[in-house]
């Protein structure tokens, strides 16, 4: 398949660097949040489901975009050694499920993404969102629009034994799962 952007970066970063709100804090320590959502696969996710599993919950602001490219691969690239910890990775966008579809079918990552088209797994993590917006990028040939609902910004959760362990605003997104195994090393 063949991927170009079909949007300026300088667009592109001004669509994902508005936040208009924030959502209500979750800190560490809280209970976890119940999530349920759409995987990029189409299929229903539930965090009840996996309460057995460390998760980590990496938040990006818009799939196929350069920062959220890099943190994105990097997470596929470290995922061998976090699902031998028994760490489950979610990335978790504003991006449409089809749009998120796309964006595994270029990267194969491996593990499951997590459209927050609505916005309410921002809202349940206290992860701040604005709103969203579309991109258009072509792929074999066709412009294909990117919708989002919401644009969240870097984040990422972990929740272990019902419990929110890790909160942290992302600002190397290339370097989110080093800093991740780095966190579980020491636990």
């Amino acid at each position: 398949m063949k991927f170009s952007r079909l949007v300026s970066p300088a667009a592109a970063l001004m669509a994902v660097g508005v936040m208009v709100q924030t959502a209500e804090s979750v800190e560490v320590g809280d209970d976890a949040p119940s999530i349920s959502a759409t995987t990029h696969t189409g299929e229903a996710w539930k965090s009840s489901d996996h309460a057995d599993k460390t998760v980590v919950y990496f938040f990006f602001p818009a799939a196929m975009t350069g920062g959220c490219t890099k943190q994105s691969c990097a997470y596929r690239d470290d995922l061998e050694s976090l699902n031998e910890k028994g760490v489950e990775v979610v990335g978790v966008s504003g991006d449409s499920v089809s749009g998120l579809k796309h964006f595994d079918d270029k990267h194969d990552f491996g593990y499951m993404m997590l459209s927050d088209f609505d916005g309410k797994i921002s809202e349940a993590l206290g992860v701040p969102a604005g709103k969203g917006s579309t991109l258009t990028f072509e792929i074999d040939g066709e412009k294909v629009d990117f919708e989002r609902g919401v644009t969240t910004k870097r984040w990422t959760v972990i929740t272990k034994d019902g419990k929110v362990v890790y909160k942290q605003e992302v600002k190397n997104a290339a370097g989110d799962s080093k800093a991740v195994m780095a966190f579980l090393e020491k636990q």
